[in-house]
């Protein structure tokens, strides 16, 4: 199982989940009653899965694709270390890993 960390954006109020390798975190979030939206369920058609990655945790996943780029483009309270939750994939690499949700989400593909 994989550890994983959700808290808000001051990084407060942490969730500590665990799940299985090959989960999304979006699919991860819907399963554990974590507040994240994904409009477009997991298509890459909005910024509502939006996430923002500890600077670790963020140096050890894949780069991100140029339709996931443009995607987060149009998130609000975006950071340096902003991924789309739909695009992440558990692996025993990011064990540990903890994000921070924005403090709000923009349905940016109009879903």
């Amino acid at each position: 199982m994989i550890k994983l960390t959700f808290t808000d954006f001051n990084g407060d109020n942490p969730q500590r989940v665990e799940a299985e390798e090959g989960m999304t975190i979006l699919e991860v979030a819907h399963a554990n009653g974590i507040d994240m939206e994904g409009t477009c369920e997991g298509n890459m058609a909005c910024s509502t899965c939006h996430v923002i990655v500890d600077p670790l945790s963020f140096s050890k996943l894949p780069a991100p694709s140029e339709e996931e780029d443009e995607m987060l483009d149009l998130a609000p309270d975006l950071s340096s270390t902003s991924r789309l939750g739909c695009q992440i994939t558990l692996t025993k690499t990011i064990d540990g890993m903890v994000m921070r949700l924005p403090r709000a989400t923009l349905n940016a593909g109009g879903w």
